[in-house]
């Protein structure tokens, strides 16, 4: 459903709708942050590189037929975009690590959730980027499988792998921070 109403949107601003941009960002733009997130492990730029495939997909102004699939080019660019980024980084800068500080209200249980968010999203971002990311899709983004394979560019055969490899890989680092695995 949202998939069709981004690609309504998306037409209208190919049509000369300016409004059609703030809907699209409204739609896409926090779920591609954190999409990017699982790569870049840093808040500020996985907030550019959402920007940056939305200037991308303005840029080119690319025309998608009834087969094709706006929310799918979006993150196949973002994705794009992150390795980009991790390969400028890597040959150009040293940076140190950054931790998610996820900032609560004073509520009991709003804390207690928000410490267990964080300890899962510290050891997602302890995972291989491909672990993190096809949990993100499956888990997070309620992605169906045939969707991640094709984000991903896999077969359904390598994603099924690769969540069994990637939640052994989680239950291991949440059994070390002190928590069973149903408790997340």
């Amino acid at each position: 459903m949202t998939n069709k109403k981004g690609e309504s949107s998306y037409r209208r601003f190919l049509e000369g709708d300016k409004s059609a941009v703030l809907e699209l960002v409204m739609l896409y733009g926090d779920s591609l942050v954190r999409f990017a997130y699982c790569y870049v492990k840093d808040s500020a730029i996985a907030e550019d590189i959402m920007e940056d495939a939305f200037a991308s997909l303005f840029a080119k102004r690319k025309r998608f037929s009834c087969g094709e699939n706006l929310r799918a080019y979006l993150y196949k660019t973002t994705r794009n975009k992150c390795i980009d980024y991790l390969r400028f980084r890597k040959r150009n800068l040293a940076l140190g690590d950054y931790e998610n500080v996820l900032v609560g209200e004073d509520f009991t249980e709003e804390i207690t959730e928000r410490a267990r968010n964080r300890t899962l999203y510290r050891c997602m971002n302890e995972l291989p980027p491909q672990y993190a990311e096809v949990l993100y899709l499956v888990y997070i983004e309620e992605r169906p499988i045939e969707e991640t394979c094709k984000l991903l560019k896999k077969s359904k055969k390598q994603v099924y792998n690769l969540l069994a490899r990637a939640k052994i890989s989680l239950k291991q680092l949440l059994k070390k921070e002190g928590f069973s695995y149903e408790d997340v």
